[in-house]
């Protein structure tokens, strides 16, 4: 099951903080000498391992999708970096303000924690493999929201980006103003959400599906092709640990593979 090693006090100055920082490692990475490994950063790192130091109720496993996948032959072995939320977890997931519950924008700040302090450390630790098409982010729900962001906003550094359950209606659907035109780099993007996923969050109607669905096709508008981004919609689905736990092997695999 690989290696996960808990950082619990790694400095943010770009957010004043420290945080704790989970560092998943497969488990052919100490047998294959200066062999690099590609990189996913994943939001609310407490949620993302099975691993006894993790949340204590469900978790996304993602350190056993990793290794059945490697096994099976479906994708190469990838270190996994998974940063924990704080108490302000909203701010922190937040590239804009949301003035409908009063929540005040620290996203970008997080962003330039992840690009500025935690990657370069990363980097120089451990056998990472360089350039953004080996360089991913991945979260849910609001952890969905900040992926994409840094996606449009660092695509020289984060070329694969995951979005399970992505809040692409916050802050009025800024996002969608935001993202104008093809990166015109290397891109691969993973969209997915329950077909008729609602919920309400602190009073503001979110619709997961239709808003999911709207920045794909959004996204193909910009001229996004179908080896670049996908969408998948499930019947069912809810937002919940559980649902992203049971899609996380097909969207690693796509994603990732």
């Amino acid at each position: 099951m690989g290696h996960v090693h808990i950082l619990r006090h790694f400095p943010s100055p770009q957010e004043g903080f420290n945080r704790t920082v989970r560092i998943y490692t497969p488990d052919t990475y100490d047998a294959r000498g200066d062999h690099r490994f590609p990189v996913l950063y994943m939001h609310d790192g407490q949620n993302v391992f099975a691993h006894p130091e993790s949340a204590v109720f469900d978790t996304w496993c993602a350190n056993r999708v990793v290794e059945e996948g490697v096994s099976a032959g479906r994708m190469e072995p990838w270190i996994i970096v998974a940063v924990d939320s704080g108490p302000g977890r909203f701010q922190e997931y937040s590239p804009w303000d949301e003035p409908r519950n009063g929540v005040s924008a620290r996203g970008e700040a997080y962003g330039r924690f992840l690009v500025e302090e935690l990657k370069p450390y990363i980097d120089r630790t451990y056998l990472t493999r360089a350039g953004s098409q080996w360089t991913g982010t991945m979260g849910s729900s609001l952890g969905g929201l900040i992926s994409l962001y840094l996606g449009w906003r660092f695509p020289h550094v984060f070329g694969r980006i995951g979005a399970l359950s992505p809040t692409v209606m916050w802050s009025e659907g800024r996002l969608f103003d935001a993202w104008r035109a093809h990166s015109e780099r290397w891109t691969r993007i993973y969209l997915d959400a329950g077909a008729t996923e609602y919920i309400h969050a602190g009073g503001i109607p979110l619709d997961y599906g239709q808003g999911t669905r709207d920045f794909f096709h959004h996204l193909k508008h910009l001229g996004y092709g179908d080896h670049e981004v996908s969408l998948v919609l499930e019947p069912g689905g809810e937002h919940h640990e559980k649902d992203w736990q049971r899609r996380l092997p097909g969207a690693m695999q796509w994603l990732l593979g």
